[in-house]
């Protein structure tokens, strides 16, 4: 498959991403409209010598998944909106016990059951804030299914580098659409794997402060045998009530993603150079957001186009440089808002934010993303 240019809708391109990635564990529970992903990777997996599991519902499902990582082997969940809900405790779990692994939300509409089969992103804060505490989460949402592919290869890059959990935050539109997906060859791509100790069994401390705060990651059945638990704890990982250990450990499980922000924050521009009308979008949306960005330049019209590629951390710093000296921001989203109270906490009022928004499981349509900029000119 490497080399050739296939037509893939996007969840099929995220299983592929999974698997050039080294991704050999899947467990899930079929929901839509992610169900792709686990029917696909149900055949996939177990022909290269992998593992799929049909779980009894998301909460396992998360579980084995962390169970796994922990074991060594590069592994992913798939779901939606309820799902996900139900998989918020394990993912707080896995950023306190700093497991790597990727969980991927196709957005659908909420709250509760909502829309199953239709579009949206009303998760962005969920997908941040809900698990509770103070741990950091990296996002990243993709606007193709060729990118949904090297995003899902980036999802495990990240997660292995920085021991955390990743998000792929995609959405039914992104995941459905089918379009051409060029499977790049495995020697271009960087896989990146987890550090593992360099010194003997006895002298092995799992959450050591070490300089670049990520300690190595011992896998279980490799000889080493070291305490695992979701409660704050010390250097050994067994659990602690010493205020001054408990503060430095969670200072430092938030410092090691927040000191290397520049690494992982990814965005696109468009016209960005003499932008007066900024255009700030992620997934589906920007499809509709490139048109009528053409549009409105051949009608004259400075507008520019900001695309999120990883909304967590958020790339304020980023925004903030480019927004600096525009006129107005359209935000287009599937949701009432999200992004738009963020990028309103950047730009305060030196840039009035017009959004364009849907929550109905209707797309947002280039006409609507293009009348938007013209009432702002």
């Amino acid at each position: 498959m490497a080399g050739r240019t296939l037509m893939m809708h996007g969840n099929s391109a995220c299983a592929e991403g999974a698997i050039l990635a080294g991704c050999r564990f899947f467990a899930g529970y079929p929901i839509t409209p992610s169900s792709e992903i686990a029917e696909y990777l149900s055949a996939r997996l177990p022909a290269m010598g992998g593992t799929f599991i049909q779980m009894e519902d998301e909460i396992a499902s998360i579980g084995a998944v962390i169970g796994a990582s922990i074991g060594g082997v590069k592994a992913m969940t798939a779901t939606s909106g309820p799902g996900f809900s139900l998989m918020q405790e394990n993912i707080g779990f896995a950023a306190m016990a700093e497991i790597p692994c990727v969980v991927v939300n196709v957005q659908r509409g909420g709250p509760s059951t909502g829309l199953p089969t239709l579009p949206s992103q009303m998760d962005v804060m969920q997908s941040r804030w809900g698990a509770h505490g103070e741990h950091p989460i990296i996002v990243l949402t993709p606007s193709s299914a060729s990118e949904t592919l090297f995003l899902t290869i980036r999802a495990f890059n990240l997660a292995e580098k920085y021991r955390t959990p990743v998000i792929l935050l995609t959405d039914e539109i992104t995941a459905h659409l089918t379009e051409k997906v060029t499977i790049p060859e495995p020697e271009s791509i960087q896989i990146i794997d987890r550090e593992k100790p360099t010194v003997p069994p006895e002298e092995y401390l799992p959450y050591q402060m070490v300089e670049s705060d990520i300690p190595p990651m011992a896998n279980f059945g490799e000889g080493y045998r070291y305490h695992i638990t979701g409660l704050a704890h010390d250097e050994t990982g067994f659990p602690t009530n010493d205020s001054v250990k408990i503060d430095e450990q969670l200072r430092r499980l938030n410092r090691k993603i927040e000191r290397y922000h520049d690494e992982i924050v990814e965005l696109d521009t468009y016209w960005h150079e003499d932008m007066e009308i900024a255009v700030v979008c992620y997934g589906a949306p920007f499809r509709s957001a490139l048109n009528a960005v053409r549009r409105a330049r051949k009608d004259g019209t400075k507008a520019g186009i900001l695309k999120l590629k990883t909304i967590w951390p958020f790339p304020d710093k980023e925004l903030r440089e480019l927004l600096q000296d525009v006129e107005k921001i359209v935000v287009p989203e599937l949701n009432l808002g999200q992004v738009a109270f963020l990028l309103k906490c950047i730009a305060g009022d030196s840039a009035p934010i017009r959004k364009v928004n849907k929550i109905n499981g209707e797309p947002i349509t280039p006409d609507e993303i293009f009348e938007a900029i013209k009432e702002e000119r």
